[in-house]
């Protein structure tokens, strides 16, 4: 018997995360050197671009997978991508059991068509238009296939990470866009993509203020976190990302750790910078912690909250892209499954050190 309520988007996972970059061998070295991923394969010409000089890079850490891409001439899509935004995530792709079937409906509820279905490698993909100028692939895989391998890309040599740096797998995207446009987002997700929203939360610091919902996949892997700042109160970090970045975006992408601690030392002795926390959030903790020491979290500037289900540690890197818009987080959860409201606090005020300390 057939289940009413089945979707073709039950199940999504997030499948990859492509980058378009003006330099790959730049771009993947630093995500080999600062964090510890490995590089895995490189896009293969097809039979019509024989003498096509390779401009995709394929690399991460567990079930994170990267693709970067650089324009390899001004009819690529990445010329026009990175002209406008610098380096920045392009496309979060997305494992479904059937990418044309999935194409097809969200098309017909109402997403913008980018890609039609296609069979390449054993793969099929399909491609609608998301927020901004990120748009999400749908990737049908074989059942036993490589859960990395990409249409177009072939293998090269394993050499081993640089070093362990604990990293697991993507938590979650933060999105900013423009004033008005986080219901409008939110409503696409749900009604194309049958996402359905877990969190809301409003941020004020001072005189500035934004809002955010977080949608998820039905399947909970798939977690967007929406943000749009308040224009009518004074412009902040929001407003200063999406002048910056030329619109709507992915702010940061949120690494999972199985032991935050461990991990942010780790990426610190590779020059890793992350935000740093006043001593005063330290002394001002009133959360029983299930698992680290003020000390051990003071030290590495590890902020925690809680919700209903558990705890949360997160920390957020300096931003290191030329226009001050991209940067990462790393989180461990102990059974949170929110975001905890003194950290999305704790980061805004953070963020707004680092851009009055770099004049931003």
């Amino acid at each position: 018997m057939t289940n009413a309520n089945a979707s073709v988007f039950d199940g999504l996972l997030v499948d990859h995360v492509e980058f378009y970059v003006h330099d790959t061998a730049v771009a993947a070295a630093q995500f080999e050197i600062s964090y510890g991923f490995e590089s895995y394969g490189i896009s293969a010409p097809g039979p019509a671009e024989s003498a096509a000089p390779i401009h995709s890079v394929a690399l991460g850490k567990n079930q994170i997978r990267l693709v970067l891409t650089s324009a390899q001439g001004a009819d690529h899509p990445a010329a026009a991508y990175v002209a406008q935004h610098g380096d920045g995530v392009a496309n979060i792709a997305l494992t479904t059991r059937d990418a044309g079937e999935a194409f097809t409906e969200a098309v017909r509820r109402g997403a913008a068509p980018v890609a039609e279905p296609a069979e390449r490698d054993g793969l099929v993909t399909a491609s609608i238009r998301g927020f901004g100028d990120v748009i999400h692939t749908f990737v049908q895989r074989p059942a036993d296939g490589d859960v990395r391998a990409l249409p177009g890309f072939s293998p090269i040599p394993r050499t081993g990470a640089r070093f362990d740096s604990g990293l697991g797998e993507i938590d979650h995207f933060a999105i900013c866009l423009e004033a008005g446009q986080l219901t409008p987002t939110v409503e696409f997700y749900e009604k194309v993509l049958d996402f359905q929203m877990i969190f809301e939360e409003r941020i004020v610091v001072g005189s500035q203020a934004m809002d955010s919902k977080v949608v998820q996949s039905r399947s909970g892997a798939v977690t967007l976190t929406l943000i749009e700042p308040d224009t009518s109160l004074q412009p902040g970090q929001i407003d200063g990302f999406l002048k910056n970045h030329g619109g709507a975006g992915v702010q940061h992408i949120a690494f999972t750790a199985d032991s935050i601690v461990k991990s942010v030392r780790l990426l610190k002795s590779q020059g890793v910078s992350f935000l740093s926390t006043p001593d005063a959030y330290y002394r001002l903790l009133s959360v029983d912690l299930a698992k680290y020491s003020v000390p051990e979290m003071k030290e590495m500037d590890i902020l925690v909250d809680e919700d209903h289900d558990g705890q949360l540690f997160q920390i957020f890197t300096s931003s290191v892209h030329p226009k001050r818009t991209f940067f990462m987080e790393v989180i461990e959860r102990m059974g949170a499954r929110t975001f905890g409201s003194g950290n999305i606090k704790a980061l805004y005020e953070a963020v707004e050190r680092q851009r009055a300390e770099v004049g931003a």
